[in-house]
Formats: C-alpha cells, structure tokens, sequence
C-alpha cells in the first residue's frame, strides 16, 4: 500500500521550489568538493570532508523532496463550509477571550508560527469536515482541551 501525502497546491509548489533552488547550488557545491580535493591528502583535508559532507547533505535532500513529490496528493479547497485542507479557521480556545485564526495544511507544510496547522494533528482532527459555530474537544498529549470554530474560509 503506497502512503500518499496530502497538501495544497501551495505546500507543493514551495517543495518545487526548494528543490529548483538546490539544483541550481549543486554545481557550485560540486565545483567546492572539486577544489577541495586538488589541496592533496584527503585524509586530512578539512575542506575536502565539509564539502563532501555538504553535498551529501544537499543531495539527501533532493531525494527526500523528490519522494514527497512522487508520493504527493494535492487537495483543491472546496466550498461545502467544512474544515479542510487548504482552509482558513477562526478559532475560539476554551478559557480564552481571543480569537485565533489558521489555515490547514498538510504535514509538511505545517508551522505554527506561520499559523499553519497540520490537518492530522491533534487540533486538525478534531476540527477537520467540521462546520463553523461547532466547538469540538481536542484529544492533545498535554490533556484535552475545547474550541469553538467561529469562522471557516
């Protein structure tokens, strides 16, 4: 059974993009490890072990992004009035006179300090297919928690 991973159209565009980004540095990558081997004795050549580390490095992530592309499932947004990928929630914590708002993502796009929730986490569980004025429980590993979901756009 092959595990595809969901996320929007934006989340695989920046995956594109970073990895349009790496090709673009790996020549220069290569033509660094290409110096640093003429300097002489590779076994105690610094240079030589950085660069070859770091192109290990940046082709390691190619083949990671490569795979989150070949195994991609992008979901377009829909207009049903439920939470969902690619979403935008306003949210109303238990306890909390606040509003706050996020946008549902998936895994790999996921950053709470951009405001993107992952739409399997804790939260968007609980919230996802959900339809505003809802208030849901949230079953987190600090313990449970209420939200009402104000707003869903």
């Amino acid at each position: 059974m092959v595990y595809y991973q969901k996320m929007t159209p934006e989340g695989y565009q920046k995956i594109k993009d970073e990895i349009a980004d790496l090709k673009k540095d790996r020549p220069r990558r290569i033509k660094i490890l290409q110096e640093a081997r003429s300097l002489g004795d590779l076994s105690e050549n610094t240079e030589y072990t950085e660069a070859k580390r770091d192109l290990g490095h940046l082709q390691s992530r190619l083949r990671y992004l490569d795979k989150q592309l070949k195994y991609a499932e992008i979901v377009e947004k829909t207009d049903d009035g439920k939470v969902d990928l690619g979403k935008t929630v306003t949210l109303k914590f238990a306890g909390d006179d606040e509003v706050e708002e996020y946008r549902i993502v998936g895994r790999m796009e996921a950053d709470l300090d951009e405001g993107k929730v992952a739409f399997d986490s804790p939260l968007g569980q609980a919230i996802m297919k959900q339809k505003a004025k809802t208030t849901v429980t949230v079953a987190a590993p600090a313990g449970e928690y209420q939200v009402t979901i104000i707003k869903v756009d």
